[in-house]
């Protein structure tokens, strides 16, 4: 019996994986797979996929298959996230699509998919998928796949439009010289005056004047749509149209995208708040997936600043973003409220690995009790504080009060040399995923978070 045993054929290596809510329900697909790679593919949901793709046996794989209908529209960010993650694992996404809109196709392409197949499969449609993937040079643009998938012209030509990569802005490609979708990084207060504004204003001014030659280009977003207070802080003014197109995420181009932004001295631009007080659902996970998506094609970093109320979108935003950073202070009413927040999303099981804890106003170097208390909070929380902000004084207020950046008036200020030091490490993190290269300050424990993540 042993000698038998031993004769048995090893079970093949995985070629593929089919990525979807449940592949019972696509079984032409499930007969399509076996069709063409026989028993060498498996099966994934979506939460399930996430882990995978990010081991190093995602990358031995030849391409992946996601598989949506129309049950899966409310859940697209998460769809998309999965598309993202395989893009970074340099694997081929085909599209398996049943019942979904034009909308919704165009926000999974421009994710990252590389072909398309409408379900139910026509015969050979797998095939004819792989087989264009496998061909070299033979990628088209995301008109070509609205046309396979029967889009009326109208959607054709605003795909053909929205792809098109010559009507961006030069991209920066620091190090790495290929073209690359944009960060989004954004920013929480855990409570109100804890300084999530202050951050993300004067983070994406020091991104932006990062290097004089090649710094990224940056766009705040300010999703505050009842007191979001960005253009306040940059004294700008605020356009009429940001409530129409708030009003009607789906409908807007790049064009109305950009005219819509205020730029603050030709280094940042910032889609405000409106100059009315709106309710927060307004707008949908759609309309931010939209929002963000068009904002990641035009700008390298993209950094939202978010209310402090927990929203109907702000799980979407969590799936956009690459880091999500959560600011606290030393104070027990933020600390309740941060772990409140926590607690709400893994119970959700939304991917709080991408949350990251900045802790404002921290002690000083002289306080002796200072790296204790900050230590018995993170446990308390049971997180690691990535950056420890010092307290700025009066002056922080004061040049807030003056709509300027920090370190434009007071470049000595404690918070605004920290806030330069969170960006560089942000922009080295960045050039080390383009050049493939590991980090130089890799080895700060303090950072290594931060740097574990990929952005874009």
């Amino acid at each position: 019996m042993a000698s038998n045993l031993a004769l048995l054929p090893e079970p093949e290596p995985l070629r593929a994986v089919t990525v979807s809510r449940d592949v019972q329900e696509f079984d032409l697909l499930i007969e399509d797979m076996e069709a063409e790679l026989g028993e060498a593919w498996g099966d994934l949901d979506f939460v399930e996929a996430i882990a995978f793709l990010r081991q190093d046996e995602a990358a031995k794989l030849e391409f992946i298959v996601i598989a949506a209908d129309v049950q899966d529209e409310p859940h697209l960010p998460q769809v998309a996230d999965v598309i993202r993650q395989a893009k970074r694992a340099g694997l081929k996404v085909i599209l398996v699509a049943d019942g979904l809109g034009p909308m919704s196709l165009h926000e999974l392409l421009r994710a990252g998919a590389d072909d398309f197949a409408p379900y139910p499969l026509p015969e050979a449609a797998l095939h004819d998928a792989v087989a264009r993937l496998s061909a070299p040079g033979s990628r088209k643009g995301n008109a070509d796949v609205f046309k396979r998938a029967g889009a009326d012209a109208a959607d054709v030509i605003n795909a053909e439009n929205v792809g098109n990569e010559a009507k961006l802005p030069a991209r920066t490609t620091t190090g790495g010289g290929a073209h690359s979708e944009g960060a989004i990084f954004a920013v929480q207060s855990a409570a109100g005056g804890d300084g999530g504004t202050t951050l993300a204003v004067n983070l994406a001014w020091e991104l932006a004047n990062a290097s004089k030659s090649d710094a990224p280009k940056v766009c705040v977003i300010d999703l505050g749509l009842q007191f979001g207070s960005v253009a306040t802080y940059l004294d700008l003014p605020r356009k009429p149209m940001i409530l129409e197109i708030l009003s009607d995420v789906s409908s807007m181009d790049e064009q109305a995208f950009r005219q819509a932004l205020r730029t603050y001295k030709d280094k940042v631009s910032v889609f405000t708040s409106p100059a009315d007080i709106l309710p927060l659902d307004l707008i949908g996970p759609e309309d931010v997936v939209g929002l963000l998506t068009l904002a990641r094609s035009c700008f390298d970093i993209v950094i939202v600043d978010m209310p402090n109320t927990i929203t109907g979108w702000t799980d979407t935003v969590l799936s956009q973003s690459d880091l999500y950073f959560v600011v606290c202070g030393m104070e027990v009413r933020s600390a309740q409220n941060a772990l409140r927040f926590q607690k709400l999303l893994k119970s959700e099981g939304l991917p709080v690995e991408r949350m990251t804890f900045v802790l404002n106003r921290g002690p000083g170097k002289m306080d002796m009790t200072g790296k204790a208390r900050v230590k018995k909070m993170a446990e308390g929380l049971d997180v690691k504080f990535h950056a420890v902000l010092p307290d700025g004084g009066k002056q922080v207020t004061e040049i807030n009060d003056q709509a300027a950046p920090l370190s434009t008036m007071a470049p000595r200020n404690a918070l605004a040399k920290e806030i330069q030091k969170l960006a560089g490490s942000l922009l080295e993190a960045r050039e080390a995923i383009n050049t493939g290269a590991a980090p130089s300050s890799a080895k700060k424990p303090a950072k290594r978070a931060i740097f574990g993540l990929k952005f874009g």
